[in-house]
């Protein structure tokens, strides 16, 4: 298992920008893939941005455009960089790491004010 710790989370006006990052006890050469979800309150855990450890991306359709996720070159450092924030995408962002098995974060808010 890999231990994760977010940070970059806040509060931030409609339109602004975050950079959420994620520290990973393990590398991603090592996984699947690594990545970053959300959940509202209320809501269900949704996808919101995956790389792989070749660099390939996939992203939310309510994200493509505006986010963009990343990783350093040691494969410890995953990177969620979001802009042009809206007020829906306020949520508790998580990041997760799929390698033998699951690990998971324990998340730092976004809360985009309108």
């Amino acid at each position: 298992q890999a231990h994760l710790v977010e940070s970059g989370g806040g509060l931030v006006q409609a339109g602004g920008s975050l950079r959420l990052s994620c520290a990973s006890s393990r590398s991603i050469f090592g996984a699947n893939f690594m990545g970053w979800y959300r959940q509202a309150p209320g809501k269900q855990r949704d996808l919101v941005a995956t790389i792989t450890s070749t660099g390939a991306t996939n992203y939310a359709d309510s994200v493509k455009g505006r986010f963009t996720i990343s990783r350093d070159n040691a494969g410890t450092t995953v990177y969620l960089q979001m802009n042009s924030l809206k007020p829906e995408d306020t949520a508790l962002y998580f990041c997760h790491y799929r390698g033998a098995s699951d690990s998971w974060g324990q998340g730092t808010q976004v809360t985009v004010s309108s």
